[in-house]
């Protein structure tokens, strides 16, 4: 399955490692794409654009410090709305083939692909996971919660920043995308959240072409070699520009063979030589508790209508919803992407938390490899509590899901302290921008990025 992953992601991982660092020039479509991406405007408040939750300065994900060091989980544009999972990061997605899947040495289906923790952005309609994962946050009511793919599209062609826009849709794209007689109360519209757009059958034809080109566009700037860099120390080491520490080649070590995390998280060239990506796009159940901070259990009831019950079934919740992949749902509940590694120590200043896993329930890095090497030894604690009490106690809460636990990669590695110490220092050798970077110690704290290029959203707040 590794080797048909590389051969399917070689020619996007290529557009990008051939790029280099941030600065270097973009194209057209990777301008606009990055327009579009920093565009606050683009939601119902005209407060929170894409990179509210994807912060190039926080390795492309969650930018607030405070949110992460609890929930995890980022405010939308309306007050009080929040989603049920940590934002991913947007780096490093792109080369995602579409969802499909293999049968194993078991008969089982084996899932790859796809974007969101739970694949429901399979690729199917646009050819590209990222852009059909681009269209979903603008109409997402927890999120940027425009009520019309036409707002959407009305921005874009008629940006309220106007300079913000160096590249116009209608340049990148055919010019009769944006030729639409929109009606003269589309900006109240656009501000109602029960609003839609009063457009004629060919003008709405023209909306969906265009929110189409949209979600392209955006997905091409996440493709761009601003977002992929491969600039890290470990890419420097590849190239015979850096020397990795004792305790950074030790952890390289354990990171390929007894911690077993590049089994998922692989260090595999390309077949033309192109850069380790750090993960086969494959989905799995680690067995990660509740996060018991997660705002998601006390969202009004018709987002979220099994309040604190609620259950992330991942990967088996979306397949249940497809007629052709129902049959598989059941051995799939509870798996969730295996993001790529690639910036996982990326912070704007040092103390800034992080959070990981699908619902931010570790704040650091040694917490990850701690549950990875003790998740199946330590005892189950008596009741959930966050993952510095659990450590605190020497326990792990339950599962959020059960079923289907990986158990051949996590759960009892053996690892001494040490050798944990030793994989968190070599994945700190993963972050981006090498040259000038620092900001990569793995300690929890307080610090906050402010706002960053082109305008930030509000984030979480």
């Amino acid at each position: 399955m590794k080797s048909r992953i590389l051969r399917c992601s070689a020619a996007l991982i290529l557009a990008g490692a051939a790029g280099g660092a941030a600065g270097q020039g973009l194209t057209d479509v990777e301008r606009l794409g990055k327009s579009i991406f920093f565009d606050e405007h683009l939601s119902i408040n005209e407060d929170q654009a894409c990179a509210a939750c994807h912060d190039p300065r926080a390795g492309w994900t969650g930018p607030d410090s405070a949110t992460n060091a609890a929930g995890a989980v980022f405010e939308g544009s309306i007050d009080g709305r929040f989603g049920n999972r940590k934002p991913p990061s947007a780096a490093y997605t792109t080369p995602s083939p579409i969802l499909d899947y293999e049968r194993g040495r078991r008969g089982e289906a084996v899932f790859f692909g796809g974007n969101f923790w739970n694949g429901k952005a399979t690729g199917e309609r646009l050819g590209n996971p990222a852009a059909d994962q681009a269209q979903g946050p603008f109409l997402n009511p927890v999120e940027q919660a425009l009520p019309d793919k036409a707002c959407v599209v009305y921005r874009v062609c008629n940006p309220v920043e106007f300079d913000a826009y160096p590249v116009k849709f209608d340049h990148v794209w055919a010019p009769e995308l944006c030729e639409i007689t929109w009606p003269d109360h589309v900006d109240a519209t656009c501000a109602d959240e029960d609003g839609v757009v009063d457009l004629s059958e060919e003008h709405r034809e023209r909306v969906d072409e265009a929110y189409d080109k949209i979600g392209l566009t955006v997905a091409a700037y996440e493709a761009s070699p601003e977002v992929n860099q491969f600039s890290s120390k470990y890419d420097a080491y590849l190239a015979g520009d850096a020397r990795l520490t004792g305790q950074e080649r030790r952890g390289l070590r354990l990171f390929r063979r007894k911690a077993k995390c590049a089994n998922c998280h692989t260090l595999d060239t390309g077949p033309e030589g192109e850069p380790p990506l750090f993960t086969d796009f494959s989905y799995h159940n680690l067995g990660v508790p509740p996060n018991p901070q997660n705002p998601w259990y006390d969202v009004p009831e018709k987002f979220n209508p099994h309040g604190e019950d609620w259950i992330d079934l991942g990967l088996g919740g979306f397949l249940e919803t497809r007629t052709d992949y129902q049959q598989f749902a059941d051995e799939n509940y509870g798996k969730q992407k295996t993001p790529t590694v690639r910036n996982v120590a990326k912070r704007p200043v040092p103390g800034f938390v992080k959070a990981y896993m699908h619902n931010g329930y570790f704040k650091t890095l040694k917490q990850v490899v701690h549950f990875y090497n003790t998740r199946g030894v330590k005892p189950v604690c008596p009741e959930l509590v966050t993952a510095e009490e659990a450590i605190e106690q020497g326990c792990w809460p339950d599962p959020e899901v059960s079923a289907n636990l990986n158990t051949r990669e996590v759960g009892d590695l053996r690892l001494s302290d040490a050798e944990e110490d030793a994989i968190v220092a070599f994945m700190r050798t993963l972050s981006d921008g090498y040259d000038d970077s620092g900001n990569d110690d793995d300690r929890p704290g307080r610090g906050g990025p402010g706002r960053g290029p082109g305008g930030m959203g509000r984030g979480g707040r």
